[in-house]
């Protein structure tokens, strides 16, 4: 099962080279790690919030914000995807996220990938969506 690992934390802009070192580091090893088990099938950081769109429909006309859609304390910063044998597993690779739940900030959040259910209507579309990004 692949299961999608959502990293939330703080945005702290100019924050330290040691912290960022640290981070960048621990997250490479996480994906070497996941690799070198054939678990690994994605990972990466998102840009800051402040290059967020979001976009909302009334009435069948898109209206569009800038930023996140929602003000909270911790943003979405990245994720991993990773095909897990169980959701144990998976929660064993995001606890080893060095920006995951630390100093009780941040969190990552699991949610299962179930694949774009199978109906006869889409299988043409969706194979021709396939061979085109092979």
């Amino acid at each position: 099962m692949r299961y999608m690992l959502l990293i939330y934390s703080k945005e702290q802009p100019g924050g330290t080279r040691e912290t960022s070192e640290r981070n960048y580091t621990g997250h490479l090893a996480v994906m070497q790690d996941a690799a070198g088990q054939g678990v690994f099938v994605a990972a990466e950081p998102l840009a800051p919030t402040a290059s967020a769109t979001t976009v909302r429909v009334e009435n069948g006309k898109a209206l569009i914000t800038d930023g996140p859609f929602a003000e909270t304390k911790e943003q979405l910063a990245g994720y991993y995807i990773l095909d897990c044998k169980d959701l144990d597993e998976a929660i064993e690779w995001a606890a080893r996220i060095p920006t995951a739940c630390k100093g009780g900030e941040g969190c990552v959040e699991i949610r299962p990938l179930p694949g774009i259910p199978k109906r006869p209507e889409f299988e043409s579309a969706l194979a021709s969506l396939q061979s085109r990004n092979g």
